[in-house]
């Protein structure tokens, strides 16, 4: 694994040599610098924001991880034109070995590795993959995305791209260095109506944009139960952790929206506090089926619902929201609000100046409908009712790994670059440490140094 030691930071050496009282005098605005300080960019490294990998006519793609997610990457990138599975890695044996036969029943031929936890370091050097997709536990991914893009290949990774700063910086310093993509899997930015409204948005439907939501509410404490589940390994995150851990799926839309990271605008600063920690001890004491005998006794940390607020450059603020353990219906509240309007999702909504019949309730199902169908975004045109037969979250992952690949094949920049996925998992330890200091902001890192000035927006992709 990488170090957890970050990149020097001349300010907060300062503040940890003068204690808590410069610590807190430093947290005013008149004090404090508006992002935290970013280390010089290494000789011959090159910004990789709007960076276009040359063409490739067919894209060899390997999986590390063929648990219930990659397995469905696999089934799914086996139907994409141009596409050739060459290797499948994961611990368990059984594992890897069904994801490749489900991939030979569908044309192609790759190699199941398995044995230890090196063994994809062994499937790149032998089956030399263009693109390797990452889907395995949280803790694992900075290390597996470095290693693929030292080996010469594009690392697609899940959520969170990393679970450190230090982690962040150098998947940011190991893709300018070596010229390959690194793009954090969030396929929450292919959702229909995520779709949607970032169209309205960049047809200037909502005005000047001033404040965001974003919410990932899925109670998951059933995972702790049941073997060698997802709950098995993330239980102990819950137990060592508190904060945000999983921001991402709220978060990516909106910063595409509001252009954070892309010319535009760019995070700035958060404040985050946590609940009490409650619901895992009560499960766990309730459970006969846990994963593990230890869940019982654990001391879970981590409280039941997370609430941050980030503050732009531009003073735009955004809610963010966390809550995996509270019996609670399932939300991806998703929320943009401008000068002329609002939008909003979980359940869908509208409320527009001069657009809706009235901004002082939400739109109707007819009514949306009318609106959606006249500001539909292209790409959803052109892919959505494939996107939808193929499935995997209403289509969202076919329509994200399609773009994966058809940028590549065109030769195209991606849909999201290496430092939006940074900026979006740092969400997770920034909230950490506010939470840890009883709500003191915390400056965003600038994983861009400086050239997020001059990236292009993301365009309305035809």
């Amino acid at each position: 694994m990488t170090s957890d030691i970050e990149h020097p930071n001349p300010r907060r050496n300062f503040i940890k040599t003068l204690g808590g009282l410069t610590a807190g005098l430093a947290a005013l605005p008149s004090l404090a610098s508006a992002q935290a300080a970013a280390p010089a960019r290494p000789s011959g490294a090159k910004y990789m924001g709007g960076f276009a990998a040359p063409k490739l006519d067919k894209v060899k793609c390997a999986f590390i991880g063929a648990g219930a997610r990659g397995a469905g990457h696999v089934s799914q990138l086996a139907v994409i034109e141009g596409t050739e599975i060459v290797g499948i890695c994961d611990l368990d044996a059984g594992r890897a070995q069904r994801a490749a036969d489900r991939a030979k029943g569908k044309g192609h031929n790759p190699k199941a590795y398995s044995g230890d936890e090196h063994a994809w370091r062994k499937m790149l050097q032998e089956t030399r993959p263009d693109a390797v997709i990452i889907a395995t536990p949280w803790e694992l991914h900075a290390e597996q995305a470095i290693g693929s893009m030292k080996a010469g290949c594009h690392a697609f990774v899940e959520i969170p791209i990393a679970i450190t700063i230090a982690e962040m910086w150098e998947l940011v310093d190991t893709s300018e260095a070596t010229g390959r993509h690194c793009m954090l899997m969030e396929n929450v930015n292919y959702g229909r109506e995520e779709l949607l409204y970032l169209s309205m948005v960049r047809q200037g439907v909502l005005g000047e944009l001033l404040h965001g939501e974003a919410s990932y509410i899925h109670e998951l404490r059933g995972q702790m139960n049941g073997g060698n589940s997802t709950g098995s390994w993330r239980t102990h995150h819950y137990a060592n952790r508190n904060g945000n851990l999983y921001p991402c799926h709220g978060l990516g839309p909106v910063a595409q929206y509001m252009n954070l990271a892309r010319g535009e605008d760019n995070f700035r600063r958060l404040v985050s506090f946590s609940s009490p920690a409650r619901g895992r001890a009560l499960f766990a004491a309730k459970s006969n089926n846990l994963s593990k005998p230890e869940f019982k006794t654990m001391d879970y940390r981590c409280g039941d619902i997370n609430s941050s607020i980030i503050k732009t450059q531009l003073g735009r603020t955004i809610l963010v929201q966390w809550d995996e353990t509270s019996p609670r219906p399932y939300s991806r509240h998703n929320l943009i609000q401008g000068t002329l309007g609002t939008l909003k999702g979980f359940p869908d909504g509208m409320a527009i100046e001069g657009v809706t019949k009235s901004y002082h309730n939400w739109t109707g199902s007819e009514e949306f409908a009318a609106i959606a169908e006249k500001y539909e975004h292209p790409l959803f045109k052109r892919m959505g009712e494939l996107a939808q037969k193929m499935g995997g979250h209403g289509g969202m992952d076919f329509l994200m790994l399609y773009r994966i690949i058809e940028c590549l094949r065109n030769g195209e920049p991606l849909d999201q670059n290496v430092y939006e996925g940074c900026f979006w998992s740092a969400v997770a330890p920034l909230s950490e440490k506010s939470v840890a200091e009883d709500g003191m902001p915390q400056d965003f890192p600038d994983f861009t140094r400086g050239n997020w000035k001059t990236t292009e927006p993301l365009g309305i992709i035809a």
